[in-house]
């Protein structure tokens, strides 16, 4: 009888023991849950700011592109002023070879008149 009882209260702090064990075996699988569900929040953190850098990225390659394509219709703005320029100095220096044509075709008449004049006289 002493030696079944032993046994059973052998068997029993056995059992006691297993299932602290197997407690401490839960634990530690939820402990590891807990540490997979950080590590996935952090991945999706990082995921997170990946996207924000690219729409950083992204704005900047779109300010980027307006500022280039402002800076060309500017050039373009830039060029076609100077060819209105050079069209006004053009119609100028044709406006003033048509006075100096003007001041010749008046010298030549009033040449040919003074010849007319004299062999008249």
């Amino acid at each position: 009888m002493y030696n079944v009882s032993i046994n059973t209260k052998d068997c029993l702090r056995e059992r006691e023991r297993e299932r602290e064990r197997e407690r401490e075996r839960e634990r530690e699988r939820e402990r590891e849950r807990e540490r997979e569900r950080e590590r996935e929040r952090e991945r999706e953190r990082e995921r997170e700011r990946e996207r924000a850098r690219e729409r950083v990225a992204r704005w900047d390659r779109e300010r980027v592109a307006r500022w280039e394509r402002e800076r060309a219709r500017e050039r373009e703005r830039e060029r076609e002023r100077e060819r209105e320029r050079e069209r006004e100095r053009e119609r100028e220096r044709e406006r003033e070879r048509g006075r100096e044509r003007e001041k010749w075709q008046d010298r030549v008449c009033s040449a040919a008149e003074e010849c007319s004049a004299a062999r008249r006289e």
